[in-house]
């Protein structure tokens, strides 16, 4: 019982605001038409746990969330908007949101390629089944020391310090939550590539690639920044752009 207490009240504290947002690079209006349902939308945040993840992964993403689109079953806001986004919150575990909970932030739209039908509906039904699941409060244990502290950790080392957590299936972090929705569809995110040697009789010196999952514990929201297999989109870019048509100021 205390335990669940301390848990929640260190929870209420981690989610406290303690930075302005950054300037988000595209507005509203070109994010909401941009995004597709698949794609993991990257945030950097502004809370205290935000600061750990970040010093913790050497990155700018602090949260991951997944766009499901409006017609996804995940319901409707109190304002009457859809939720179109599913997340792992510290405070409230995995949980419906809508796009524009993060209109202000600074984002990134990192996507899939060649998800089918098929895919959606798989990766969709896993999603909704992991509504209502708590946060890992383990991983939270481990990050709250990043606070009081930040050690000489050497760059190489700090991703590894995120690997951690419960093991409960039933307890995520945002990244891992996501993560396991693609390993599900056996789609590549960052595996793990074995070079061994190939079954070719007539190419002895040949070697082919083996990809090995990893456990998705070991993922962070800059990993979807960082995977090969992720296309960034801009959307900005994708609304028409010209820059000829920007009005610059005169100097």
């Amino acid at each position: 019982m205390f335990l669940n207490w301390l848990s929640r009240r260190l929870a209420a504290y981690l989610s406290k605001q303690v930075a302005q947002h950054s300037v988000p690079t595209s507005t509203y209006e070109a994010l909401e038409k941009a995004l597709r349902p698949g794609d993991v939308l990257l945030v950097e945040g502004n809370t205290r746990v935000s600061v750990a993840i970040k010093y913790l992964t050497q990155s700018t993403w602090s949260h991951a969330a997944l766009y499901l689109g409006p017609n996804s079953g995940l319901g409707i806001s109190e304002d009457g908007e859809p939720h179109t986004l599913i997340e792992a919150d510290l405070e409230f575990g995995i949980r419906p949101l809508p796009l524009s909970y993060y209109r202000n932030s600074h984002t990134r739209i990192c996507r899939p390629v060649g998800l089918d039908d098929g895919n959606m509906r798989m990766l969709t039904d896993y999603a909704l089944s992991r509504l209502g699941d708590q946060y890992d409060m383990k991983n939270v244990f481990d990050l709250a020391r990043y606070l009081i502290q930040t050690p000489p950790v050497p760059a190489r080392h700090r991703h590894k310090l995120l690997s951690l957590g419960s093991g409960d299936p039933t307890r995520a972090i945002c990244s891992t939550f996501i993560a396991e929705g693609f390993q599900r569809l056996r789609y590549p995110i960052l595996p793990t590539v074995d070079t061994i040697p190939s079954d070719d009789p007539s190419c002895r010196g040949c070697i082919r690639e083996h990809y090995r999952i990893r456990h998705t514990s070991l993922f962070t929201p800059r990993d979807f920044d960082a995977s090969p297999y992720f296309r960034i989109i801009k959307p900005t870019l994708e609304n028409s752009f010209d820059f000829r048509a920007i009005n610059w100021a005169n100097l």
